[in-house]
């Protein structure tokens, strides 16, 4: 063995120790995260704003009893910031949060988020290793290319967070997503260092697979929002209807932004990503060209790309023209994620075609 192929070896050994490495920090931080659900599920904060009648919000005001010299109380008027809802629906304001308004479950958000960031860097460490080991893009299987999604998830988060959007609430969901996808790559599809086939050796493969990547983790950080907000809209639904939740509702969903923020929420960071979804195609469709001589040949991962590009379309062509909110827009996100979904495990896995390198 020659003392590149040694370097290389090591440098690919290096990847899985911090790839696994990261997988014990996100553990670590998925029990900081329930940590912050528990001791946040002790404060009443949550289940007090959840309980605000539509007219209170309406309102804009909150009611609260102040104490006077000579025993006596007074009522204020306090204002209370609120979201609009979509339309037909109502004006609530957003949940307090995992950690529920309580000190100490503020506290373990907090650490969960810091030891997110460490994962976060320690699995980038293995992504970078990676492709030094293969002295290319790292994203010639579904090994490589899942521990790159998982980091640009998590790096789409905490880019979030630095930016003060209010999206600690989805961490845990996050996190657990992240160790189910870390788990299935290193166990079922990792995939040796290795090259790619002469003719996929281009500059496109940094621009395309980079965007698809990109666009993925986007799509995902949407699809979470999106069905949080129907469990969220169910139960405000049915507080508003007289309804009294369980106490799970209570103590969880109670805590979330309200259904309107979150839909806005989904919306806004689809519609954001999708013109990037539309290069990447169209970025493929020109690598397809340079390295098979045609742009176009209804391959079945080139189809679900377009598949998906029409479901996000129709997503955000209802939204923008037919006034499309709330429930049924969120159906139609759904199902678009389902298509990249499928495209990203299933056509990869379980479907031959020209794109059957990036296959198991």
């Amino acid at each position: 063995m020659n003392l590149a192929a040694a370097t290389n070896e090591n440098l690919a050994h290096t990847s899985n120790v911090l790839i696994y490495s990261s997988m014990a920090v996100y553990t670590l931080a998925f029990f900081a995260h329930i940590a912050e659900w528990v001791f946040g599920s002790r404060s009443k904060v949550g289940r007090t704003a959840a309980a605000l009648t539509t007219e209170e919000a309406a309102a804009g005001t909150v009611k609260v009893q102040v104490a006077q010299k000579g025993g006596g109380t007074a009522v204020l008027e306090r204002p209370k910031v609120v979201t609009r809802s979509a339309a037909g629906s109502r004006d609530v304001p957003d949940g307090p949060g995992a950690a529920g308004g309580t000190f100490k479950g503020d506290l373990y958000g907090r650490i969960a988020v810091s030891l997110t960031v460490l994962a976060f860097l320690v699995e980038a460490g293995g992504v970078v290793t990676r492709a030094l080991s293969v002295q290319r893009a790292p994203w010639g299987n579904m090994y490589e290319f899942s521990i790159t999604f998982s980091t640009v998830a998590v790096g789409v988060y905490l880019a979030l967070l630095a930016l003060k959007k209010n999206v600690r609430w989805m961490g845990l969901l996050l996190i657990t997503a992240v160790l189910l996808d870390l788990g299935l790559a290193t166990t079922v599809l990792y995939t040796s260092s290795d090259q790619l086939v002469p003719a996929l050796h281009s500059y496109w493969l940094w621009i395309h697979v980079s965007t698809a990547i990109i666009c993925g983790a986007v799509f995902f950080i949407g699809g979470i929002g999106t069905l949080i907000y129907l469990f969220r809209d169910s139960y405000e639904n049915k507080i508003a209807s007289g309804g009294e939740p369980g106490a799970f509702a209570h103590s969880v969903l109670s805590r979330m932004p309200s259904a309107s923020s979150l839909d806005k929420f989904s919306y806004r960071i689809n519609a954001a990503v999708f013109p990037l979804w539309t290069f990447t195609i169209i970025a493929g469709a020109i690598w397809a060209g340079d390295a098979w001589g045609r742009y176009w040949g209804w391959d079945p991962k080139e189809v679900w790309s377009f598949i998906t590009w029409v479901a996000y379309a129709a997503y955000l062509h209802a939204r923008a023209t037919a006034g499309w909110k709330g429930r049924k827009a969120a159906y139609l996100a759904l199902i678009a994620f389902g298509c990249w979904i499928f495209n990203y495990y299933g056509v990869n896995i379980f479907v031959t075609g020209k794109h059957s390198y990036a296959g198991v």
